[in-house]
Formats: structure tokens, C-alpha cells, sequence
């Protein structure tokens, strides 16, 4: 048994899904079952039950699933450790974040820092916003990208981007030839939000603060995927300004400012106030805030 396959384990019994776990370790799913059949035969015992069309941990499973958490703990800690001893950032970093994050704030502050500290690994676990803050807390992820304000005191935040939603359409849309428009102007047409999160809720409150009941067409779990949408002109919908920044440019989507309301996008990296950070971890929040912020206005 190796720790690529107690990676894999902790990711099928953390989201109870062979199909997701399979995502975020970028297997097949077939792989991931080997990986733990394999496990159980080894440790004698049913770790998960998979009957029903249903996953869950079984009595055994969540022993298991103990040694587990703290064996990856050890070895990252382990890991650390010796990169301190040699003075040289090193080890491995675990950073969570949602799509948006990954594809539009995160890419330039990974590639610098592979280019800085080549030989630190990084691990990217994709997550909805609120999987990012469980992740800290829980210790399975070194640092989040999560929206602000971030109220539990258990996590410190260092703001790297500053944005906002904006209204999208496709190009030819009737609403497409106004630069803004109020909240009023968008209540008879269809309607694509995202299934939850931070940007679903502060759209429902814009909605429910006018006594407003929007015309929702569709409900996605993918801003990429909403986008795609918008521009076949499925709909319209909002996103944060910068991720459309691309496809503006395109000319495939077109931007409009709410005049009578503003919803900040602000995001921070997050991490917990407990945590000791090793060498590389705070080499990734030096270059995190060095590239960002220009672009963010921070001083």
C-alpha cells in the first residue's frame, strides 16, 4: 500500500463518489476501483459499500479512514521538514479552489512559483466554495481561494484579487447595446444562475431586496459552462468581470454594469490561523500578493 493509494481512498470517502474522486485525482474510474479493491484486500475488510447505487464508508472504513488522515498529515509534515533543514523551500503544497479561481487567478502565481521553487510539488484540489473553507479547517488543503469576507476565526485571509459581478449576454441580445442597466431590465428574461454558492446567494438577495422574482431558466454548477450557455444565448447571466474578460475580447460575450447595484467578487488566500507554515508556503504567499495586487488596487 502506498500513499497514492491513501490519496485515493480519502478522496472517495470524502465525497462518496468513485466518478468524483476520479476527477480530482485525474484517473478513470475503473483505476480508482482497482486502487481500492486492491486496499481492501490488503487490509482484509470492506472499506466502502458500494450497493445501492450508493457510496458510503463502512464501521471498517472509517477506521481506516483515520490512519489515513493522519498518515498524508505525517508525510506532508515530514516532507516540510526536511526542505527546512536544507534552508531550501521545498515539499509539497495543497492549494483548494474553485473553477473560476483555477482557470483565471491562480494559473500565473502557479507557473512563478514552479519557475522560483521547481522542485516544490503542488497539488490543486478543485472545490466549491464552501468544500474550500472545510478543506482548510480539516487540514486536507494548505491554502484556499475563497470570496470575502471570510467569517470564521479559525482562518486568516490575505486579499489577492478585487472584483465584481457583471450582467452577460450574447452579443446580439437585446440587451447587449447598453453599457448599464438596472436590476428592473432583467427580470423578463430567462435566466441562468449557478446552483449555490457565494454568487447564487448575493444574486437571490438582490432579487428578494426589490421584491423581484427573476425568470430562472437554468441552474448550473459550472461558470464556464454558464458562460458556453449565455453566448448560445440560452440566457443571460452574471459572472465576476475578470473571468469574462476573455470572451469579451472574442467578441462571443458582452458586459454590462448594474447601475443601481454592486456585488464585490473580492477573493483571498485563505489558510488557518494555527497552521505553520513552512518555507514554501510562505514563498507562495509572497508571490501570490506580489503578482495580484497591482491588479488589485491592494497597497
Amino acid at each position: 500500500m502506498d500513499f497514492d493509494q491513501l490519496e485515493t481512498f480519502l478522496e472517495v470517502a470524502r465525497n462518496l463518489s468513485f466518478s468524483r474522486a476520479a476527477e480530482r485525482r485525474f484517473r478513470t474510474q475503473p483505476a480508482i476501483s482497482a486502487q481500492i479493491r486492491s486496499m481492501e484486500e490488503e487490509v482484509g475488510a470492506r472499506l466502502l459499500d458500494r450497493t445501492g447505487g450508493k457510496v458510503s464508508v463502512t464501521a471498517a472504513g472509517k477506521i481506516f479512514l483515520n490512519y489515513v488522515e493522519s498518515a498524508l498529515e505525517a508525510k506532508r509534515v515530514a516532507l516540510a521538514s526536511v526542505a527546512e533543514a536544507d534552508r531550501v523551500p521545498g515539499g509539497e503544497i495543497v492549494v483548494a479552489a474553485n473553477e473560476g479561481s483555477c482557470l483565471h487567478i491562480l494559473p500565473e502565481v502557479f507557473a512563478e512559483f514552479k519557475r522560483s521553487y521547481p522542485d516544490v510539488g503542488i497539488t490543486v484540489k478543485r472545490s466549491e466554495s464552501r468544500e474550500v473553507l472545510e478543506s482548510i479547517i480539516d487540514n486536507s488543503a494548505d491554502f484556499g481561494v475563497a470570496a470575502m469576507p471570510i467569517a470564521d476565526r479559525r482562518i486568516t485571509s490575505v486579499p489577492i484579487h478585487k472584483d465584481e459581478l457583471v450582467l452577460i449576454t450574447s452579443p446580439d441580445h437585446a440587451l447587449a447595446q447598453f453599457k448599464e442597466i438596472k436590476v428592473t431590465q432583467i427580470a423578463d428574461y430567462p435566466l441562468l444562475l449557478p446552483k449555490m454558492g457565494r454568487t447564487r446567494d448575493s444574486i437571490d438577495h438582490m432579487f428578494e431586496d426589490r421584491n423581484m422574482k427573476p425568470n430562472v431558466s437554468m441552474e448550473l454548477d459550472s461558470s464556464e459552462l454558464l458562460k458556453r450557455f449565455v453566448s448560445a444565448g440560452v440566457g443571460i447571466g452574471f459572472c465576476a468581470h475578470s473571468t469574462a474578460l476573455g470572451e469579451l475580447r472574442l467578441g462571443t460575450l458582452a458586459l454590462i454594469k448594474v447601475a443601481d447595484v454592486q456585488i464585490r467578487r473580492d477573493m483571498a488566500l485563505v489558510f488557518r490561523k494555527d497552521k505553520a507554515l513552512s518555507r514554501a508556503a510562505l514563498a507562495f504567499i509572497d508571490i501570490a500578493v506580489r503578482l495580484k495586487a497591482p491588479q488589485t488596487g491592494r497597497k
